[in-house]
């Protein structure tokens, strides 16, 4: 832990409650391996525990409409949005924690196709046998991306979707797809896959992923505590060194 994390988790010591607590938390799974990393040096500093659960953004919503309780959510901006409009998440609580552009990948030691330019990726696209997409922000995005370059029809017989929760990269290395989309934070480090870049210049969108307080937390101030963590400046080597960007 470099002496910036230091300082804020001694910060963190001092004004966080003495009591070490258990924080509940539920994530979609973009941000989960700079979050662990970081989880781990909070968990160190203050002596709490953080349970998290990880899954796609269809079963995060799921469990949080069927009333499990969790202390922190951790989803899509729009997605906290609709969870706050839903009673699920405390009104002001957002907090933008790390944003990922969509990047494309093929399968460990494939040929790594042109994807530099729209046009380049549309011959990629168009020559590509399978395409791999999700259920999170990123899929919703490249079906639309696909028919404002406008080869959706072209592509439709070739999309395999992963259910939610399953890493598109699964797909990639057990050959299902010959190229797939997510979020670049989730094909980044993914084993059996070679990353191969981000969607070329307007066709990129990026996507902030926040936390927010759910209404029936049972640990709030330790659940800000850990936001605090999360989101302080010393935070963003993690954070970049995972494929995102701070938020």
């Amino acid at each position: 832990m470099n002496t910036k994390l230091l300082i804020a988790a001694a910060a963190l010591l001092i004004s966080s409650i003495a009591n070490a607590a258990e924080i509940k938390v539920i994530s979609t799974q973009a941000t989960e391996d700079a979050y662990k990393e970081l989880v781990a040096q909070f968990e160190k500093a203050t002596g709490h525990k953080v349970t998290t659960f990880y899954s796609g953004t269809i079963n995060v919503s799921k469990k949080l409409a069927d009333g499990e309780l969790f202390d922190l959510v951790i989803m899509s901006a729009g997605a906290i949005d609709e969870q706050t409009a839903k009673g699920k998440v405390v009104p002001g609580s957002k907090v933008a924690f790390a944003s990922s552009g969509t990047g494309l990948a093929v399968k460990k030691g494939a040929p790594k196709p042109d994807i530099g330019t729209a046009d380049a990726l549309k011959k990629t696209l168009l020559g590509a046998k399978s395409i791999g997409y999700s259920t999170g922000p990123s899929g919703l995005y490249v079906v639309g991306m696909f028919d404002k370059m406008g080869i959706g029809n072209e592509v439709k017989p070739k999309l395999k979707q992963t259910p939610s929760g399953v890493f598109v990269g699964t797909l990639i290395a057990n050959g299902e797809a010959e190229v797939g989309f997510q979020q670049i934070s989730e094909l980044v480090h993914f084993a059996g896959i070679d990353y191969v870049g981000p969607l070329p210049g307007d066709l990129q969108r990026m996507t902030m992923f926040s936390s927010g307080i759910h209404t029936a937390a049972k640990q709030p101030e330790e659940a800000k505590a850990l936001v605090k963590f999360l989101t302080a400046p010393a935070a963003a080597p993690v954070i970049r060194k995972h494929g995102l960007e701070p938020g």
